[in-house]
Formats: C-alpha cells, sequence, structure tokens
C-alpha cells in the first residue's frame, strides 16, 4: 500500500508542473524566446529520459524485439489519437498563439475545440505519469530521473498551452480547470502503473513501458520541438543537447 501512495504523490508532483506552468502562462507576458527555450531544454531532457530510462530499461528487461515493438505501438497510438484530436481543433494544443498561423482555435471558431484541448492534454501527460508507476515495480524505488524529465518538461508545455488558450479567448476557469484535471488523471496513471502493470510478466511490463516511450517521443516530435523551433531556430539544437546532458548526468550520478 505505501508503494501505491508513493507512486500517487510522484504522479502528482510530476503533474503539478502542468499548474505551475499553467499559472506562468496565464499570469505573465513570458518572452516567446523564453518559451521556445524552455520547450527546447525539456525536450532534450525528455529525449533523454526516454532513451536511457524507458527504452533502454525495455531492452534489458525483453530484449529488443518487445523494446522495438512496444515503441512503434506507442507511436502508432499516439500518432493516431493525435490525428483524430487535429481533426477537432487540438492540433496546436502545445502552441501559445503568438503567431496566427498556429494558434489554437477558440470555441467560436470550431466548436468542441476546448474539449478536444483537454483530450489532446490528456493523451499527452497519461504516458508520462504511468512509466512512474511502472518504474516502482523495478525494487520499490521510482526513478528520480523519469520523474525530473517530466517535471521539467511539464512547465514550458503547461505555459505555452495555457498561453494559447488565453490568446484564443477561454477563461481562467476553463484553463486551470483543464491543468488541474491533468494534474489528477497523472496521479491517477502512475498509481494505475503500479498496481495493474505489475500483475503481469516482466516481458509485458518492459513491453507496456515502451509502449509509453513511444508515445512520449512521438509526442515530442509533434508538440515540443515544432514550438521549440519556431522562435529558437538557430539555437533548439544545442539547447536540446544541453537538456539531453543534463538529464543523461542524473540517470548516471
Amino acid at each position: 500500500m505505501a508503494e501505491v501512495i508513493q507512486a500517487g504523490l510522484w504522479g502528482l508532483v510530476a503533474g503539478s508542473a502542468l499548474l505551475v506552468g499553467a499559472a506562468l502562462g496565464y499570469g505573465l507576458r513570458v518572452p516567446q524566446k523564453l518559451i521556445a527555450t524552455v520547450m527546447a531544454f525539456g525536450a532534450g531532457v525528455l529525449l533523454s529520459a526516454v532513451s536511457f530510462e524507458l527504452v533502454g530499461e525495455a531492452y534489458d528487461q525483453a530484449g529488443l524485439a518487445p523494446a522495438a515493438i512496444g515503441t512503434l505501438a506507442g507511436a502508432v497510438a499516439y500518432t493516431a489519437g493525435n490525428l483524430w484530436l487535429a481533426a477537432r481543433g487540438a492540433r496546436h494544443r502545445k502552441r501559445s498563439g503568438h503567431h496566427a498561423a498556429q494558434s489554437q482555435p477558440s470555441e467560436a471558431e470550431q466548436g468542441g475545440s476546448g474539449t478536444a484541448l483537454a483530450l489532446g492534454a490528456l493523451l499527452d501527460g497519461v504516458p508520462e505519469s504511468a512509466v512512474i508507476g511502472v518504474g516502482l515495480l523495478d525494487g520499490g524505488t521510482v526513478s528520480l530521473v523519469t520523474v525530473a524529465a517530466v517535471f521539467i518538461s511539464n512547465v514550458p508545455e503547461g505555459l505555452s498551452s495555457s498561453a494559447g488558450m488565453k490568446r484564443a479567448g477561454r477563461g481562467k476557469a476553463y484553463v486551470f480547470g483543464v491543468w488541474s484535471a491533468i494534474a489528477a488523471a497523472s496521479t491517477v496513471s502512475a498509481v494505475l502503473g503500479y498496481t495493474v502493470v505489475g500483475a503481469f510478466s516482466p516481458a509485458v511490463i518492459a513491453a507496456v513501458t515502451a509502449v509509453a516511450a513511444g508515445a512520449i517521443l512521438a509526442m515530442i516530435a509533434d508538440t515540443m520541438i515544432p514550438e521549440a523551433f519556431q522562435d529558437a531556430q538557430l539555437a533548439i539544437g544545442l539547447i536540446t543537447v544541453c537538456g539531453f546532458l543534463v538529464s543523461f548526468a542524473l540517470s548516471h550520478s
């Protein structure tokens, strides 16, 4: 029971970063280049965590086939969900709305887009939190690198997306209601990752970890890097590498 509570608490910690980012994005006029810079850094942190903490762990547990198949399945599932949501107004859910061509639609412009945005945020956040709970299955200790990676990446995600929601005319109650719900869902996802996945064999656990990794990789490429590239084109590579190295150093400290 203690480990179940621990899983939920770590999921809540990681998910709460979305609320921190949302508060900054909604309440402050954060410079666009700063948003892009932090987004690029967060993408690098997640890339490292996915490589060494998730795909690498899945490979060690079950070999190449489950790791590769799971990663590909996660990417396919995420992409399918993302395509469905994009057609309903959630294509630019991580965008700050600074550029008109990549702005979120208002409800008047596209009915149901608010619900699609919320579902898109859920699609992005659930895999990240689930792996936190799965990580507790290995010796009963959470991977602090994974938690740190998810937390660091969630701040710019919440910041950029909430700024875009505000520009699209959505009120404070909607914005913070969405991110509070996603933080709660992150808690539940971490608990389910520990309790449900823990009942399966190591090969299945490895495959589930890889599925989450594939979904996260697809999310990085589809929603985080485009926002970062928009305003930090010349520096995005360097900033992303810095984030990658920080996460790599944490995982080997």
